[in-house]
């Protein structure tokens, strides 16, 4: 069963807060992203692409408060749910996009991604402009329309 990815929304004027990364992997066959790019392997030739803030759902646990959990996990922030914005697919795993409010910190990397931080597994939290979106490789590309509206109404 796929697990279901929550994803916090943050926004800043004509910004989104993303993670930038970059990954590669020993093999092709060991990398999600190959799989989506039909990269056809044997080695990873390695990806740089940005995403939002989220992870998976945990047993017991909402939606929205994996939101805020990732959240905080990987960028040190504290905020509240306004609103799901949208819901979609992220490597095939249903998704749900929560716009937050009233963010509270200073966005810092910590958790997980700042624990695997490393050459070939790179993590860097920026402010990103929807004319960005294409340049960073926003991932999936599928939340690049909706994500520039919201940035559009937001500002």
């Amino acid at each position: 069963m796929l697990i279901p990815r929550a994803v916090a929304v943050v926004i800043d004027g004509s910004r989104a807060l993303v993670i930038k990364r970059f990954l590669k992997h020993h093999s092709a066959a060991a990398c999600v992203m190959c799989e989506n790019d039909g990269w056809p392997g044997p080695g990873c030739p390695g990806h740089q692409y940005a995403v939002l803030p989220g992870g998976g759902v945990e047993d017991g646990e909402t939606a929205e408060e994996a939101a805020l959990r990732e959240l905080k996990e990987e960028t040190t922030l504290n905020a509240r749910i306004d609103r799901l914005a949208w819901t979609g697919r992220h490597n095939d795993r249903p998704a749900s996009y929560f716009l937050m409010a009233d963010v509270s910190g200073t966005p810092v990397l910590s958790g997980d991604e700042a624990q695997a931080h490393g050459p070939d597994n790179s993590f860097e939290l920026m402010w990103a402009t929807a004319e960005d979106f294409e340049r960073l490789n926003l991932h999936p590309a599928d939340i690049r329309t909706p994500l520039e509206r919201l940035l559009q109404r937001c500002r």
